[in-house]
């Protein structure tokens, strides 16, 4: 079956959605299917799919350095600078769904997904605050309000 990326183009997308949405929990899982999920879309998609093998060529040539190999604070410099070229917007249009619908990382974010099916929120951990301190909770006098409305 024809790939429409070679293996070093699919690793550079991978390291582009990496530098793009940066978590150091998320495996590399939810990335190469974020990627896979850009490659199905550029694939129906004439005007995606050539924005992406140009731009993924010209990626590497932004720096002496390939992408891959590039700091991470340099990488969001490169990112920065084409942030607003459809190349980009089209990379992150399909990669930010993919990756966080993706189950895996809903298990590493703590989210437990849709909640319609088991009948809402309300009765499976809606008020649940153990993340938070305790609230403290204050009375004041009717002299407080009085000099607050002053």
């Amino acid at each position: 079956m024809p790939t429409l990326l070679s293996d070093d183009q699919r690793r550079l997308l991978v390291d582009l959605l990496r530098a793009a949405f940066p978590h150091d929990t998320f495996p590399m899982g939810p990335y190469e299917r974020a990627a896979q999920a850009v490659v199905d879309a550029a694939a129906a998609n004439p005007r995606l799919q050539a924005q992406l093998l140009q731009g993924l060529d010209d990626l590497d040539r932004q720096r002496e350095v390939p992408f891959s190999r590039l700091d991470p604070d340099i990488a969001a410099v490169v990112l920065r600078g084409i942030a607003d070229t459809p190349f980009f917007t089209g990379i992150v249009d399909v990669a930010v769904v993919a990756l966080y619908d993706d189950h895996e990382v809903w298990d590493v974010l703590g989210y437990e997904g849709a909640s319609y099916d088991k009948g809402g929120y309300i009765d499976r951990g809606f008020n649940d605050l153990d993340w938070l301190p305790d609230p403290r909770i204050e009375s004041y006098g009717d002299d407080s309000r009085q000099e607050a409305s002053a």
